[in-house]
């Protein structure tokens, strides 16, 4: 088998077969195959697509390139849930003490951040002593005890897909759905949950910009999942405007905290539902999605899943006081208020735009190097639809530094105020299949 020869074949819209997928993940991942090649045929994946069953061939082929975590020590079904991304995703920071509260298993692997604030790991090492890394026997007796851990994700997991992943950054492929559902599923996969919940972002602050794009990515990851044995679903949800109104390290954890003592944004309080409610019926903790949505009402209403989050913060190691405390983790130097230029109604909040300005105070990085400020970020007033008045506060910007003109001017040029405006509609499809 020659690497040549598969380019040939899939350039001239040939499907691949299970082993020949299997040789090219199998030769890049070990440097038999050099860049060029693999270049090459990202190429032709990003020209000529894929089907579904060579879609699922390179998901396992990638999943199998490194550690296939065994989680069969944990008890009960196994739910992960996994987000494309967006600005201000809190989600996992609350989904995981609300849904395990519930009784519902969570072994929750999860990435750093670059781009516009931390990963889940980044936010969660916001918390004083905090340990993202347990060896494998303490994990699953945490989740087995608490029915909760999160931890990062090992460095041996697929890592087929970090070397993919480097090259289609540099080769103008990332925006592929072959491409991507493989490289997330793959890890999902590897992670070794018995059912997985994928949150599917569609707007300006998510990867997928158009709803079309973000329904065949579920659909894709969705199939991808079942043929894998997985049971899988997909919620698209709209990241047109940052979800809640956190964005950055500590403010995040404190609206996690504030949203567990039910003080929560509306839209991020919602997604957490709807999320959360199919992570209980995946479970089988739940008939139904009414009834799942009524446990975790009731486990959120009576300070079930602040417990639980505690319990987490202290079963890993983390100043747990902080859930009474959260103001203690707002330490940056400077609260600025940046006030409306004028009276109206908020049309248009640009997502991805605020995500860069958090980005620039030191929220995120804008490369693997680059260390995180967590002090920083901003807290939104005002959202899509709502009413302000010239010289109102529409955010607060938590800095280290005075010198922050370029960060307001680009969030003055990204939020738009005029006569009318609607709050975007927040759960726009859910994918089974």
């Amino acid at each position: 088998m020659r690497m040549v020869d598969l380019i040939e074949k899939k350039r001239d819209g040939g499907s691949l077969s299970k082993e020949e997928i299997q040789f090219i993940i199998d030769g890049y991942t070990k440097g038999d195959i050099p860049d060029y090649q693999l270049s090459a045929f990202l190429m032709t994946v990003f020209y000529q697509d894929m089907t579904d069953e060579e879609i699922t061939n390179m998901t396992l082929a990638m999943a199998s390139s490194g550690e296939m975590i065994d989680l069969s020590g944990i008890q009960g079904i196994k739910v992960d849930k996994h987000s494309t991304g967006g600005v201000g995703d809190t989600t996992t920071l609350i989904l995981a003490p609300l849904v395990a509260s519930v009784g519902v298993s969570v072994a929750k692997m999860s990435g750093r951040g670059l781009g516009y604030t931390g990963g889940t790991i980044d936010k969660l090492e916001a918390i004083p002593g905090f340990q993202v890394e347990l060896p494998d026997e303490k994990f699953i007796q945490l989740v087995n005890e608490s029915h909760v851990a999160v931890i990062g994700q090992s460095g041996d997991l697929a890592p087929a897909d970090k070397k993919l992943y480097a090259l289609r950054d540099v080769t103008a492929t990332v925006n592929s759905i072959p491409l991507i559902a493989s490289s997330i599923m793959s890890k999902k996969i590897a992670a070794g949950a018995d059912a997985i919940v994928l949150d599917v972002t569609t707007g300006e602050g998510a990867f997928m910009k158009n709803i079309e794009e973000a329904r065949r990515l579920a659909e894709t990851m969705v199939r991808i999942g079942k043929l894998a044995n997985r049971q899988t679903m997909a919620v698209i949800s709209d990241m047109s405007q940052p979800l809640g109104e956190a964005i950055g390290n500590s403010l995040e954890i404190v609206e996690a905290i504030e949203t567990l003592q039910g003080n929560g944004p509306e839209d991020l309080v919602e997604m957490c539902y709807a999320l959360g409610s199919q992570m209980v019926v995946l479970a089988e903790k739940a008939a139904t999605l009414e009834e799942a949505r009524g446990l975790l009402e009731e486990a959120l209403a009576s300070g079930k899943a602040l417990e639980k989050f505690r319990e987490m913060i202290r079963n890993q190691g983390g100043d747990d006081t902080i859930v009474d405390e959260p103001a203690r983790l707002l330490s940056a130097k400077y609260q600025i208020e940046l006030p409306a230029k004028s009276t109206g109604v908020v049309q248009k909040i640009v997502a991805n735009e605020i995500g860069i300005a958090a980005m620039l105070l030191g929220a995120g990085r804008a490369t693997k190097e680059d260390a995180i400020n967590y002090a920083v970020g901003i807290k939104l007033h005002k959202k899509v639809g709502m009413p302000v008045k010239e010289g109102e506060s529409l955010l607060t910007i938590y800095a280290d530094s005075e010198n922050i003109d370029e960060v307001k001017e680009l969030i003055y040029k990204n939020i738009e105020i005029g006569d009318s405006g609607e709050e975007p509609v927040l759960i726009h499809d859910i994918i089974t299949l």
